[in-house]
């Protein structure tokens, strides 16, 4: 992922709440009231980033997916994966025999 192109999504995404609120404020109803207008500036930044913002939003969940394939050929492994392999080697070691002689 480079950083250009989060960096360019996230200033889209603010632009797209901040413009709306910034407008919604110019009105009187909104002036008392600056808790509606946010919310419907989320409403509406929400609803043009959905509309506007699908490649934006491709380019950097692509990158952030390619550079996870890339840490996961490199050898790292996470803990689940760690904790799955030595429960396999406890299963497939060859059990011992109980000691009934010991006294």
């Amino acid at each position: 992922m480079r950083a250009r192109s989060a960096l360019v999504y996230t200033v889209l995404r603010l632009l797209a709440f901040l413009v709306p609120l910034g407008i919604l404020l110019l009105f009187p109803v909104f002036q008392e009231l600056p808790w509606l207008a946010a919310i419907f500036a989320a409403l509406i930044g929400f609803s043009l980033s959905l509309l506007f913002l699908r490649r934006p939003l491709e380019n950097v969940t692509g990158g952030l997916a390619a550079r996870r394939a890339e840490r996961g050929t490199t050898g790292r492994r996470t803990g689940a994966e760690a904790d799955a392999d030595a429960e396999d080697a406890a299963l497939d070691a060859p059990q011992r025999p109980a000691d009934h002689d010991a006294r």
